[in-house]
């Protein structure tokens, strides 16, 4: 299976550029996994498609203000270091110790191995300074920062938003509270879990009232979930490890479930591939931390998740990937044609779908 088999034309201005006036009032397009069959509806109405005993999984990972911008201090090893120059732009996507992070840095090829990087707020005073000690492919790079029991308030005063590269503008005080899920409680993530981005405390209750039991998994969004796709087999394709978190009360709801026949749905493509790393873990789940690179295709055997409210996704995305391994490749595909038709709005601030 080649990647060019999940590429769809798309004009440019159906992309979502800001989020909707009102959050939760997108449009939902239904589909049917037994019969291909759509509806036209709104996100509104998803408590009329769930029922009492489904179990619906969120994803509460907390976007970070991830996007950094710095000026190059020189080596580490030098004993004056020259005066900081030239822009940098550093996106954090993962965690991996209490100073640590991995980062795409742009433009990578000037930024190496020994160098200090300074981050400073929009008077200049530099609020956060980090060292490059690794380099890896298409500008990883392994930075540490120094320690400060501060960091979360600094990079909250310092950072942006990181808004993906198809939006195009630079991000906004609105989009701090929109880039984010209403329940969004554990920092780590470096991109949103968009589907998490319609929900509102109104829905969340009126499905709760419905006897829909609604449980979470963390899974801190980074490199796994949104680097773009080099491989052209499908086969080939490689993922990066994503940290996630599978709680008790998740996991016994989710056994519970499964051996009462219930229905799993689960809130975006983040959560399904949490769910479906732990199910290969044992015969049952149980409550951990751990990493995951599932890559989920078509020819997956879904061992959890029995429906999904998802985003549309980009052209030949690995994420397309996933949701055409649940629903089918031409129910997928006929789909995203009725969507484009349609004019529903797409990628991270756009409309969603519901496969059940």
């Amino acid at each position: 299976m080649l990647v060019s088999d999940f590429h769809y034309e798309l004009p440019e201005e159906l992309i979502a550029q800001t989020p909707p006036e009102v959050r939760g009032s997108s449009r939902m397009l239904v589909l049917r996994r037994d019969s291909g069959a759509l509806t036209d509806d709104r996100f509104l109405s998803l408590p009329e498609y769930l029922k009492a005993g489904d179990l619906l999984v969120l994803n509460d990972s907390r976007v970070i203000p991830a996007r950094l911008y710095a000026t190059r201090g020189g080596l580490a090893t030098q004993a004056s270091s020259p005066a900081p120059t030239g822009k940098i732009e550093v996106l954090l996507t993962q965690q991996m110790g209490p100073w640590e992070w991995t980062a795409l840095v742009r433009p990578g090829r000037k930024v190496q191995p020994g160098e200090v990087l300074h981050f400073a707020d929009a008077e200049g005073a530099v609020l956060l300074s980090a060292t490059v000690f690794a380099a890896g492919e298409y500008g990883e790079r392994t930075i540490r920062f120094e320690a400060d029991g501060e960091f979360l308030a600094k990079l909250d005063r310092i950072g942006h938003m990181p808004l993906p590269p198809y939006i195009h503008r630079d991000d906004s005080a609105g989009d701090k509270a929109r880039y984010q899920t209403v329940y969004a409680n554990e920092p780590g993530s470096a991109a949103a879990p968009t589907a998490g981005l319609h929900f509102t405390p109104e829905v969340l209750a009126a499905l709760e009232a419905k006897g829909v039991q609604v449980e979470r998994v963390t899974l801190h969004v980074g490199l796994g979930t949104f680097q773009p796709v080099r491989a052209e087999r499908v086969e080939d394709i490689r993922l990066h490890a994503e940290h996630y978190t599978l709680p008790e009360a998740t996991a016994a709801a989710v056994n519970a479930a499964r051996r009462e026949g219930r229905r799993v749905i689960a809130a975006g493509t983040t959560t399904t591939r949490t769910l479906e790393h732990c199910a290969t873990l044992g015969p049952e789940l149980f409550a951990h931390s751990g990493e995951t690179s599932i890559f989920i295709s078509p020819g997956h055997r879904f061992q959890v998740v029995q429906g999904l409210v998802t985003n549309f996704h980009l052209p030949s995305s690995t994420l397309l990937m996933l949701v055409s391994a649940l629903a089918g490749v031409e129910p997928v595909r006929a789909a995203y044609a009725h969507a484009v038709r349609e004019k529903y709005r797409f990628f991270s601030y756009g409309d969603c779908m519901l496969m059940i």
